[in-house]
Order: C-alpha cells, then structure tokens, then sequence
C-alpha cells in the first residue's frame, strides 16, 4: 500500500468519524429539541387548549345569536305585516294592539316602525295629541336615523299647525331646511302655512315663490305652492 493509499484511508476514516458525530449532535438535538417542546407544552399547553376552546363556544355563541336574530325579525315582520292589514281594513284597536309589543321592545327597525305607524293611526282616529307626543317622542330620540326624526318633526309640526305656538313650530322646522335635508321643501311649505296663519303675508309669499321656481322640488309641491301663490294674489313664477 502506497503512502498515498493509507492518507485516503485514513481520510475515509476521518470522514465517517465526522458523519457519525454528526449524527449524534442531530439526534441530541432532536432530543434537546422534543424535550424542550414537551416542557413548554406541560407548561403552556393549557392556554392553547382554553383558546381552541374560546374559539369554538364564541363562534358557537354568535351563530346562536345570529340564528335567534333572524327568527326575532321574521316574528317581529309577521307582526307588524299583520298590524298593517288591520289598519288597511280599518282595525285600529287590532292594529295598535298589534303595534304596541313591537313599538315597546320589537327588533332593530320594526321598533321604529312600530311607532311612526302608531303615531299615524293615533292622528287619524282623532287623537292627535297622543299622536304628537309620538312624533316628538321619536324625533328627540338620538338612536333614531336623522331622515326619521326630521319626518317626525314635521308630522307633529303638521298637526299642530292649527292650534300651536307660531315661533316654537318655526324653530323646529328650520334646521329641516338644510342642503342636504330630505325633507326641506316639505319644511318650506309649512314655514309659508305658518307665515300665512300669523299674517305675515310677503313672507309667505317670498318662501312659495322660491318653492314654485325649485326646479329639484317634488312637483306636486310646486304645484300646491303655485296655487297657494295664486290664492294670495302673487303671480307664480314663469315655469312653475
């Protein structure tokens, strides 16, 4: 054998020494390794287990709550359609009394519904009281959608109109007559009835005038303010 025949064996030998240390550093790590993973899963392994658990009973939880939310609603919708139809074959003590749990507690917008549909029924068999106190109720009401409180404002302006205080119903009615208010014509239409009442005629006419030249006002409107325009002795704008 060669010199350098025994330098490869001695370098195979070599090698083979180094892979199997290797070996056995992989396999102590590995060891080292599960070892630690046990201890910390001993340690921490509950809260994994509470969280899985959290997860599961929460999601539960809130497909429990969604499915009990939808049959509130299909009830409370039931309710209120059957309500309606009394009120439209003239029931109304069936269809207040129908009303009356969904006004009290009924879900999401059915409660206000509810209300305003109870407040127009109460108006129109003569209890117009109750059914100002309604409206006022619910457009003091911070939780109720702007467009719904500025309705409600106007509903019980509209039937106070006769008997209420000129300078209170005025004031409630302006901050209706805003850019982007839904019900700013109809506000308008009433500030003129108001002026009318009091005998403020030029005024009136200066607010049915703008109204019957609004170009993005209900035509209906334009037309009762044309109208009123004429009943007044004020020619209607040109196009009105």
């Amino acid at each position: 054998m060669t010199v350098w025949d025994c330098r490869r064996t001695a370098g195979s030998i070599a090698a083979a020494r180094r892979s199997a240390l290797t070996d056995i550093f992989t396999e102590v790590e590995e060891d080292l390794r599960r070892e630690k993973a046990k201890r910390l899963w001993d340690r921490y392994g509950w809260i994994a287990t509470t969280l899985v658990v959290a997860i599961v009973l929460g999601t539960g939880a809130f497909q429990g709550w969604r499915w009990y939310e939808a049959r509130e609603a299909a009830a409370a919708a039931d309710r209120f359609l059957a309500a309606t139809r009394a009120a439209e074959a003239n029931d109304t003590e069936g269809a207040l009394a129908g009303l009356a749990p969904l006004a009290s507690s009924g879900p999401g917008g059915y409660r206000l519904l509810a209300r305003m549909q109870e407040a127009g029924l109460r108006a129109r068999a003569g209890e117009r009281e109750a059914a100002i106190r309604l409206w006022e109720g619910i457009a003091a009401d911070a939780a109720t959608p702007s467009p719904y409180r500025d309705l409600a404002v106007l509903l019980s302006v509209l039937h106070s109109i006769d008997v209420g205080d000129a300078a209170a119903m005025t004031a409630r009615l302006v901050p209706l007559d805003r850019p982007d208010g839904a019900f700013r014509y109809s506000a308008r239409e009433l500030l003129a009835a108001i002026a009318v009442k009091q005998g403020e005629r030029e005024r009136a006419i200066t607010i049915l005038r703008g109204l019957a030249a609004a170009e993005d006002a209900p035509n209906a409107l334009r037309s009762r303010a044309a109208e009123t325009l004429g009943a007044l002795g004020s020619p209607a704008p040109a196009g009105s």
